[in-house]
Order: C-alpha cells, then structure tokens, then sequence
C-alpha cells in the first residue's frame, strides 16, 4: 500500500506558453530521429517455423533492469528463434514504448504497435498484449483506448500492475479526477509499488494536497534501488517542489536524479527551468541548448526560446519556437495526438486561430485542468474573453497549485473587468512560484503593478 497511508490579448499579454504544462505528458516525445532503428518488421517468421506458440520466456521486468538498448537487442535475438512467444513480442512492444519515453523517438510508437499486434495476433487477448496496448495508448494520448485496453486487461488479470497504472493514467487525462482517486486507492491495494505509488501522489496533487503528494513520494524514493526508479522518483519530486516556487529544494532532488541517470530528460529539464528560476539564466539556457540538441521537445524548446527572448535574441528565440511545429508534424505522423501542445504553443508563439482550433478539438475529447486552460488562454489570445472566463475558473477548481493557471485565469479577469479578482490571482501566482516562465513572470508583476496603480 502507499506509505504513510491506511487501507480505506493583448499584444502585450500574447507570447508566453508555460514550459511546465508542455512538460507533462508531451515529454514522452521528441522529435530527435535516433539512428539504427529495427523495424519489427524485420523479426519475421520463417517460413517453415513451427515453434509451439507459449509465454514470454523474457520477463517484462528486463525493460526495466538496466540498458534498454541491451535489452531490446537481446528481446530481438530471442524472437529470431522464438518468433511465436507472443509475449517476448508484447514485452518488446513495451520495450520501444519506454524507448520513446526515454529516447524521445517517436517512430518507436508504429514498432510498437506492430510488436503488440503480432503477440496479439498470436495469442488473442493475451494479458500482456492488453497492457502494452494500453500502455502505448497512453502514449499517443489517446486516453479513450488506454481505458478501453486497461479494463480488458484487468478483466483477466485485476492484479496486472501496467494495467492499473495505465488505468490511473487514463482517467486523470481525461479529467475524471474522482473515478482516478478510486482508481489509485484499487492500484495501492492490489499492487503497491513505485509506478503506483506516484500516481497516486499525482492524484493528491491535482486536487491541491501537496503535503500527502510529497510525502508518498518520498518514501516511494526511500524504497527506490534501481537507478532508472531513483532518477523518475527523484525528478517528481523536484517537479512537486519547482511548482511550489522551492528552488534550491527541487535543484537538490533533480541533482539526485541525475547521479542515477545523467541522461534523464525530465531532470535535465527541471533543473535548467530551477536554474531559470532562481536566477542563473546562463546555466539554464546552456542546460536546455544541451537538451533540445538532442531531444527537441515543445517544453524545452519554448523555455529556451524565452530565455533567448528575454535577453533580446530574437532571431534565436523563433528558432525554437518554429522547431515545435516540427514536433508536432511528427508526433502526429507517428499516431500522437498533439492538439493540446499544438494548442499551448500556438497561442503564445504562433498562429492563434489554429490554437483555438486546436484547444477546442482538445476539449471535446477531455475536460482536463489543463485541456480547460488551455482552451481558456487560446480564446484570450484570440480576444474571447467572456467565453475564456469559465473555463480559466475550471482550470483552477480542483486545487491544483499552478502558477501559470492562477497567472492565465488573473490575465483573463483583468480584460473582463474583474479588476479585484485579477489582483488576487495574479498575486497568488507570483506567491507560489516566482519565476514560473521566463517572460510571463514578468509581465504578472507588471499587470498587477498598473492594476495596483489603478484602485
């Protein structure tokens, strides 16, 4: 179970997109194009083949053991001779799944697919099919599916530990936050443990309780051995304590991620965004630059072109903002759906009427806190206030502690005439956490300067 736990626009307001909303989920994806891919196609049955189809003879948990290039390689040579073990094939399908996570390759995401197809296809229903499926549903953000192959995989197994994960996953994205809670407290009784454990706190998270978030945290960090579990445990909690505005807190646990992992993106990111924050814009824009290099994700790219931005470089800072569209095409083109990073980058770096349009066909799939701000600050920049206010309100409704939302939604009440509200909420995002963009940060105190000179 979790430790510590019982069983029961304006043209001045326009060009900031928070990195940390493009952080969540779209880190799983990059659009680094990594040498020596190995179609699965090219893992084909002999022709005369006659191997007895039967269960993985490699454990999931290799994925998870150490180099997962070594690992794939290995899953590789073992379907040569074993082409019908349906579930070394769903094990790899895993494997190129975590790939892209970690390598930020989403070509990896068809791999996949054709790898869960093929120990489908060999096994029907098979329960480690189901939870890959799952799994790179999730991934593609394709949310509906990840609960879909969930449940089919629970249904066979209640105990299947991705499964109820991707469950947890599934129904936070798609902003059923009570059923998620339910969820995490099955996953904790059935199967506790660090995947578990952080979602769980996530869960805390998104209804504002930060105290139980960070305390399941770290004691799931306690319980961590494995470098690849020190280095994710370690990197939540740096990101827990950057959203509080704790700095020199989320420095020391981002430090800690990166002697287990030094190649941990989401640490690398995190700790160039603290650095940013808390003043050494220098070594933030060399640890981005360092980042984007060599996986040009949306979050780093526009917290680098800001920085650029910041200092003048506005040459450099399109750069960046321009290369997200390159992500995007290619996110989408590997199966994503990217209308919600289409949607935040859009409408602080790019062409508004197409974030609008993209934040809309987001909210009729979810209805997130982050799906709602950002439909909420794409109609702001595109001069629909009124309609924005609702959904800015909805953005902040659960608790969830975001300085970029309070920041939005006090944007979004200053042009609609709520001058006291905007105070409140544009005092409270500069409170929580000071430096949450590079530009936006900036400009909140200004808006509540002149709302200040304004009484």
């Amino acid at each position: 179970m979790v430790p510590g736990t019982n069983d029961d626009e304006t043209p001045a307001t326009g060009r900031r997109l928070r990195a940390l909303q493009l952080g969540g989920s779209a880190v799983l994806l990059a659009i680094a194009l990594t040498a020596g891919s190995i179609a699965v196609g090219a893992l084909r049955d002999d022709g005369g083949t006659t191997v007895a189809a039967a269960p993985s003879a490699v454990s999931p948990a290799l994925i998870t053991s150490g180099d997962l290039d070594a690992s794939i390689a290995s899953l590789q040579e073992h379907l040569r001779s074993q082409p019908r073990d349906f579930g070394g094939w769903a094990t790899l399908g895993l494997a190129y799944v975590e790939q892209a996570r970690t390598k930020g390759d989403p070509s990896r995401y068809p791999q996949a697919e054709k790898a869960l197809k093929r120990s489908l296809k060999l096994e029907p229903d098979n329960e480690q099919g189901l939870a890959g499926q799952a799994a790179l549903a999730a991934a593609r953000h394709d949310f509906a599916d990840a609960l879909k192959y969930a449940d089919r995989t629970l249904k066979q197994n209640p105990y299947n530990e991705r499964a109820l994960s991707s469950r947890i996953d599934a129904l936070v994205e798609l902003g059923r936050y009570g059923d998620a809670a339910k969820a995490a407290d099955t996953a904790d009784s059935r199967k506790p443990g660090i995947p578990v454990f952080t979602r769980f706190a996530y869960v805390h998270e998104l209804r504002g309780d930060v105290t139980t978030a960070e305390r399941v945290l770290k004691q799931a960090l306690v319980s961590a051995s494995a470098p690849g579990d020190v280095a994710y445990v370690a990197a939540q909690l740096g990101q827990l304590a950057w959203n509080q505005g704790q700095y020199e807190k989320a420095l020391t646990y981002y430090a800690r991620a990166l002697a287990a992992d030094d190649t941990y993106l989401p640490a690398l990111e995190g700790r160039a965004r603290a650095q940013a924050a808390s003043g050494d814009k220098e070594g933030a824009v060399r640890g981005l630059e360092d980042v984007v290099a060599r996986y040009p994700l949306p979050g780093p790219l526009v917290e680098l072109g800001e920085l650029y931005e910041e200092r003048g470089d506005k040459a450099k800072a399109d750069d960046q903002y321009a290369l997200v569209d390159a992500w995007t095409a290619l996110a989408r083109a590997n199966g994503v759906n990217a209308d919600l990073d289409t949607a935040l980058a859009a409408a602080d770096h790019g062409d508004k009427k197409a974030a609008l349009r993209a934040a809309r066909a987001e909210w009729e799939r979810r209805h997130t806190v982050h799906t709602a701000d950002a439909l909420a600050w794409a109609l702001h920049v595109n001069g629909e206030d009124e309609e924005a206010l609702p959904y800015a309100r909805q953005a902040t409704a659960t608790g969830y502690r975001s300085a970029a939302f309070l920041y939005h939604r006090g944007v979004i009440e200053r042009a609609t005439g709520h001058a006291k509200d905007a105070r409140t909420h544009l005092a409270a995002a500069l409170k929580l956490n000071p430096g949450f963009s590079p530009l936006g940060a900036g400009e909140a105190r200004k808006a509540l300067k002149d709302l200040e000179a304004a009484k």
